[in-house]
């Protein structure tokens, strides 16, 4: 059986790809490493956790030690790195943190499997999932990121992903690692730990609590539904062409107040509620230091050479996505407890 190692599995994007690749990959044997810090969650994945090809493993990647062990103890097929430390505003008030994980623990991967396989590298890979934050801020409506966009990372978090996206090219430039990496657009769905946009408002209105919103709430982004980028992550993984860059974008702009708007009118029919209620909630708050107006992907690269496109219209990926946080609010209190509460207090309280 091919061993793959997926970091990060436990995580929002990282369970999906495991869930996936866990069910259509009998033949695989699924190593998810994940650290459990606050974003990892193993209630994520109670569905496949007793499956024969699904092994956890609890650990760091900015452990090196433990790493080199962990590759040469399972001899490793390929690897799918998704860990990472990824909410803006964390970085701006814990950059160390971005670091220490996105650039370190890259790193460190990057090196155990330089190592490991050292006399077999063409048999391998090393597919590198980031974000389009890398690219930096668009202004123009008529313009997207490309594979080919120059970097400009603004935020300490988009600076560390951007790191860890040049040091990836590094070693296949130097070294021969082969290599993958996408880029990606803003993600929703399933298991969305409540610190991002659209988990934190679903949460707040269930609870009648005020609902934050940066600035004017003109910033843009494109939305991809998680499950969709899972798909695209199994079809690079394994029709992707070494050495290159594929952006996944989900072709779906929204303006943060205007998805905020259709969440409030969504939630209202939901649970009942007089239409115009949850808008009321609406509270806008100071914006985010370095807040980039919009990002939006070109994804043609991905569509004309592997054949891959959003499988969702937004209104139905929203609705699910609604639907599934309704169904599962026991999910949410657990996630929604201890020192998240904090954070969040420390974050929005007395803006």
């Amino acid at each position: 059986m091919k061993k793959i190692l997926i970091t990060g599995g436990a995580g929002f994007i990282g369970s999906h790809v495991v869930r996936r690749l866990v069910k259509q990959y009998p033949d695989y044997q699924l190593f998810n490493l994940d650290a459990l810090t606050y974003a990892g969650n193993l209630e994520n994945l109670r569905d496949i956790e007793n499956e024969t090809n699904y092994t956890f493993v609890k650990g760091d990647i900015t452990d090196a030690g433990f790493i080199d062990q962990l590759f040469e103890e399972n001899n490793f097929y390929g690897v799918i790195h998704l860990a990472a430390e990824s909410h803006v505003d964390r970085s701006i008030s814990d950059p160390m943190a971005f670091v220490m994980t996105n650039v370190i623990g890259t790193v460190n991967l990057l090196n155990a499997a330089k190592k490991s396989w050292k006399d077999t590298m063409q048999e391998h890979l090393f597919y590198h999932v980031s974000t389009d934050e890398v690219y930096g801020e668009l202004h123009d409506p008529g313009e997207f990121f490309l594979e080919t966009t120059k970097y400009d990372p603004r935020s300490p978090y988009s600076a560390s992903k951007a790191s860890s996206d040049h040091f990836v090219r590094a070693y296949h430039n130097t070294y021969k690692l082969p290599v993958v990496i996408s880029n990606c657009s803003n993600n929703y769905g399933p298991n969305h730990f409540p610190e991002k946009l659209i988990p934190l408002m679903i949460h707040n209105i269930i609870h009648e609590k005020s609902l934050p919103v940066y600035g004017k709430g003109e910033n843009i982004r494109d939305w991809l539904y998680v499950e969709d980028h899972a798909r695209a992550i199994d079809v690079i993984f394994h029709q992707g062409k070494v050495g290159e860059t594929y952006n996944i974008g989900g072709h779906n702009e929204w303006k943060n107040i205007d998805l905020v708007l259709l969440l409030c009118r969504t939630m209202d029919v939901k649970l009942g509620r007089e239409p115009g209620s949850s808008e009321k909630l609406i509270h806008y708050v100071t914006d985010r230091a370095g807040h980039d107006l919009r990002y939006a992907i070109d994804a043609s690269k991905l569509k004309n050479e592997l054949g891959w496109t959003p499988s969702l219209q937004f209104a139905e990926g929203l609705k699910k996505t609604v639907d599934w946080y309704l169904a599962n609010e026991q999910w949410l209190n657990h996630v929604t407890s201890g020192a998240y509460q904090h954070y969040y207090e420390g974050m929005y309280t007395g803006r």
